[in-house]
């Protein structure tokens, strides 16, 4: 009855069973971690694989088939998806079949990936587009840590203590600007 019960809340919630995914012959690294709502393709999902030291945001979708062409040619196109290691795809964003995806790669929020993303890229949009490389994402955000509020663990809701003056001065310091959170 357990078992029912969660399967029941997962799909109401709309929660990946990775599980069954991995069984149906996905391939997954280590380190693959995910927020609600993401969606990997499950009628093709042998066809994607995921390196080690993933990220999905929130409502990410990862698509191995196309049914654009079903009813016109009575054949649906599909392709692999490769995601490397060490990647970030952020909220809302949509992968589509046949697209390799590098290693050390952000993929900015609600972007759609139409084409191959090269190692060390940082890509957005719709479709994405170049942005600027890794390195240089990481190091305009080391900088930017010594000019901005930064805030430890204690200020997110993992710290089940985080008081109301404690919300207060972090909207107080972020007024305008961008902050950083361990």
């Amino acid at each position: 009855m357990k078992k029912l019960l969660r399967k029941f809340r997962n799909k109401l919630i709309n929660e990946l069973n990775l599980e069954k995914l991995i069984k149906e012959g996905l391939t997954v690294g280590k380190n693959f971690s995910y927020e609600r709502g993401c969606r990997i393709d499950s009628s093709h999902c042998w066809l994607i694989t995921i390196g080690d030291n993933v990220t999905f945001s929130f409502d990410v979708v990862i698509l191995a088939h196309d049914s654009s062409t079903k009813l016109s040619l009575g054949y649906t196109k599909i392709g692999q998806v490769f995601i490397g290691n060490n990647v970030f795809i952020g909220a809302r964003s949509i992968i589509l079949p046949n697209i390799k995806i590098g290693n050390n790669v952000i993929i900015g929020a609600g972007s759609v990936v139409t084409k191959e993303v090269k190692d060390n890229c940082v890509v957005a949009g719709n479709p994405a587009k170049f942005i600027c490389t890794y390195d240089e994402y990481i190091n305009k955000n080391q900088e930017n840590l010594k000019k901005f509020p930064v805030f430890s663990e204690k200020y997110t809701k993992r710290n089940k203590k985080i008081t109301s003056s404690m919300k207060k001065e972090m909207k107080k310091k972020l007024l305008n600007k961008m902050g950083y959170v361990e």
